[in-house]
């Protein structure tokens, strides 16, 4: 049960740099590439590697503000100014850079919806915190949102899932589409009472037409596999498959794994795996295969690259065996200064008894909400 896998790639994915003391570095997407490489991933019959080109400002103008597009033009060229309170600076060429993230995802859509590929996958993407008239959270433009506006206007898409399992929520795709019943927005992160945006509650399910179609599922810090995976399997296959959707989409964030500098989720790299998965699965079932993953957060150098390849091969069928390649472990000391990890997968993580109780008060919660509110239905 697989398919043709691309995997978009550019080494100009590392434009996309919004300076040396900022916690998101662009290396993590370069290390993740020759992770994949290393292993041999790259080297099945069913994989393809796909070079990008930057989205057209009418692609970018499908989900953004012209005033705002217009505002990240003038700063790209100076290479001065804030496009939010801070976290995101602007600098020289940021428009160009950010306008290949969202190229490479659209492309990835193109792959999936006519050209023949079952899965694709954009480590550079995922930057879904930005709003249509500003940036947001590190994020200039929100190529998810965009790629499901072009789904949609291109392609003719009518219902679709979006999984976001960042740790942080996916505010800017949520609120986007939050009166839109075509798109069904599962979001697990940390709770908004602990983490930006500090947004995703589960009282907040959508609005008009969209009631019922947007699922928040806020975990309490520490949450482990043990914890997040039961909980998981509880809500989405379900969901997923009365809706039955024509394409799903996953935004996979690795800042819920464990020591993550920014977050504090303990996911282990065998929850990713778990979870990909079974969205690989639910794609085969339902919609012949359909499957598009976007990276997203993750500011632990040591954990990214091996989530996003056990995610990456998952999607290609392929089960890698746990040995860090020795070049790789070379090139990841020389491009980060930092010690490599010694080993591809993670032992998978335990929670504490009062991390249970609060997840099974999320699911309570969430369960009242949808019930009163409605709920995703064929």
């Amino acid at each position: 049960m697989t398919g043709k896998a691309a995997l978009l790639y550019s080494e100009r994915f590392l434009e996309y740099n919004l300076g040396p003391a900022h916690p998101l570095r662009p290396v993590r997407v370069k290390l993740t590439y020759v992770l994949l490489k290393a292993k041999g991933i790259l080297d099945n019959a069913t994989v393809s590697v796909v070079e990008p080109q930057a989205a057209t400002e009418e692609q970018i103008l499908l989900f953004h503000e012209q005033e705002y597009v217009r505002l990240v033009k003038k700063y790209s060229q100076t290479g001065r100014g804030l496009l939010d309170m801070g976290d995101t600076p602007a600098f020289k060429g940021c428009y160009e850079a950010t306008s290949l993230v969202v190229g490479a995802s659209l492309k990835a859509c193109e792959l999936v919806m006519e050209e023949g590929f079952s899965h694709a996958f954009n480590p550079s993407g995922g930057l879904h915190h930005a709003h249509p008239e500003r940036a947001s959270g590190f994020c200039i433009f929100n190529d998810p949102a965009i790629s499901i506006s072009y789904l949609k206007s291109k392609f003719g898409v009518k219902k679709l899932v979006y999984l976001d399992i960042d740790a942080h929520h996916g505010d800017g795709v949520m609120y986007g589409f939050y009166e839109d019943p075509g798109v069904l927005d599962i979001d697990f992160h940390e709770s908004g009472r602990f983490l930006f945006p500090g947004t995703g509650f589960p009282d907040e399910t959508g609005a008009r037409e969209g009631v019922g179609f947007k699922v928040n599922v806020p975990l309490p810090p520490g949450t482990g596999d043990e914890a997040y995976l039961k909980a998981f399997h509880k809500l989405v296959p379900g969901m997923v498959e009365e809706f039955e959707p024509e394409i799903i989409l996953v935004q996979c964030g690795a800042d819920g794994h464990l020591d993550d500098r920014l977050a504090h989720l303990r996911l282990s790299t065998e929850a990713y795996r778990e979870v990909v998965m079974e969205m690989h699965r639910l794609a085969h079932q339902l919609c012949n295969g359909r499957l598009l993953i976007f990276g997203g957060g993750g500011y632990t150098l040591a954990n990214v690259p091996r989530v996003w390849a056990f995610a990456f091969a998952t999607l290609a069928g392929l089960s890698p065996d746990d040995l860090i390649p020795g070049e790789w472990a070379k090139e990841f000391s020389a491009l980060t200064g930092e010690d490599p990890p010694q080993k591809l997968q993670d032992s998978p993580t335990l929670d504490e008894p009062v991390t249970f109780v609060e997840v099974e008060r999320v699911l309570v919660e969430l369960r009242s909400q949808l019930h009163t509110r409605g709920r995703p239905s064929r």
